[in-house]
């Protein structure tokens, strides 16, 4: 009898143990460079909206220019974070508005890049993006509670 309780705790853990290991592993998202996220961007921009060549070529450099501040951004984070130091509340207002100022020159920017129906498809997927994000934030908000 003993060995018949002993046995089925074991079966008991070692099926936990197995579940755990499932829930735990994700898969990996494959990691690109800058240059290769910007490429496969404009690679989808230019399908949903149908760009030209020359508007292609715009895009392709005010990606970059994305880029290169997330990357400035990214760098001033890890030294914080390094150094230890938490940003004042003026810091945090400042970053803030700033992020606001290159939201809104970005998409000034596109406007005058894209035509009427381009512009109007552009900022109906940036509202979709922006759905899934909060759907994604909620879901892992669930999870974590």
């Amino acid at each position: 009898m003993k060995k018949l309780i002993i046995a089925a705790f074991l079966f008991v853990g070692i099926a936990s143990f197995a579940q755990e290991a499932d829930q735990s592993v994700q898969p990996q998202r494959e990691r690109l460079t800058p240059e290769q996220r910007n490429d496969r961007q404009l690679k989808k921009l230019t399908s949903e909206l149908n760009l030209d060549a020359n508007q292609q070529t715009q895009i392709k450099q005010l990606l970059a220019d994305r880029s290169a501040n997330a990357e400035k951004f990214r760098e001033d984070r890890k030294n914080r974070k390094d150094s230890g130091t938490k940003p004042t509340t003026e810091e945090k207002a400042a970053f803030k508005k700033q992020i606001m100022d290159e939201k809104t020159a970005n998409d000034a920017k596109m406007k005058s890049i894209l035509n009427d129906d381009q512009y109007k498809k552009w900022t109906a997927l940036q509202d979709e993006k922006k759905e899934k994000a909060k759907e994604k934030a909620r879901e892992y908000k669930k999870g974590n509670n």
